[in-house]
């Protein structure tokens, strides 16, 4: 059980270390009131030889980074923004494990925190119906065809009460939709500082899975029991293999495959959209 906090928007170190402790993520916490963005500083250390395990977390961000260049709306104390620095023992082909088992982890402790269930869209982004909640960049740094180090950008609304009109998919945070459910919380808000203690003990557990061959074959069936995304929707393709199609589940290397009306097209990059959307 995770220790007992100050307040919601609280972060105590010594309570995370300790409910860290047997995680390579014990003692590695790097606190920043603002920053321009976690991912980008994360990179930086990464190139100093930070270590794996090192994650940096930011009260506000005033340079958040998305995925295909999109700016992160972080405003301070509203969600949780953090990067961490992993120097796993994979190969560049093994990249495309690394945001699809940051999603099961991201569902499984936004569950355990919240009560709440997260859709996952194919291959970042957290929802609650419609409306976005959270979304995972990872970037990497790369020596031949090894690499060196992985970080993965997580960014979740919490404490949000609006956003801007003119976002890509529209939002929502876990402090409103606990007041739609009715969720029996404190006060019905969102920790912040349980959800990233349940967020990285679960991303430890995805990471020792991915070294055994057997639980990591089973990582496509895994996000399509989560996810309504990933098998018969019909979807919209953006970015260089632009498709519009049915979604026909995960292949055995975790890229998703959409049957269009020309055939079956397996997707290694790129965004999906609703297809009346």
């Amino acid at each position: 059980m995770a220790p007992a906090i100050q307040g919601p928007r609280d972060l105590d170190p010594r309570a995370i270390d300790a409910a860290l402790t047997g995680t390579p993520f014990a003692g590695q916490m790097h606190h920043f009131p603002t920053i321009g963005s976690t991912n980008t500083h994360a990179l930086e250390q990464a190139r100093n030889g930070a270590p794996h395990g090192s994650f940096y977390v930011a009260d506000e961000q005033t340079a958040g980074r998305g995925r295909g260049g999109h700016h992160w709306h972080s405003n301070a104390g509203d969600g949780l923004y953090v990067s961490v620095l992993l120097r796993p023992q994979i190969n560049t082909s093994g990249l495309i494990w690394i945001p699809l088992i940051t999603g099961l982890a991201a569902h499984r402790a936004i569950e355990k925190t919240t009560g709440l269930i997260a859709d996952l869209r194919w291959p970042n982004d957290l929802l609650m119906g419609p409306r976005k909640t959270g979304g995972i960049l990872v970037e990497s740094q790369l020596e031949s065809d090894r690499v060196n180090a992985v970080i993965i950008g997580i960014g979740i609304n919490l404490h949000q009460q609006s956003f801007p009109p003119d976002l890509a998919t529209p939002a929502t945070s876990f402090d409103l939709e606990l007041k739609k459910h009715a969720v029996d919380t404190t006060d019905n808000i969102a920790s912040r500082q349980l959800l990233l203690i349940h967020l990285l003990i679960a991303l430890h557990e995805e990471l020792l899975a991915l070294n055994s061959a057997t639980t990591a074959a089973n990582i496509p069936a895994r996000i399509s029991a989560i996810s309504t995304w990933v098998k018969g929707r019909s979807v919209h393709v953006h970015g260089p293999q632009e498709c519009t199609g049915i979604t026909a589940g995960l292949d055995d290397h975790g890229f998703l495959q959409v049957r269009t009306e020309s055939g079956l097209v397996r997707i290694t990059t790129g965004g999906l959209r609703d297809a009346a959307g």
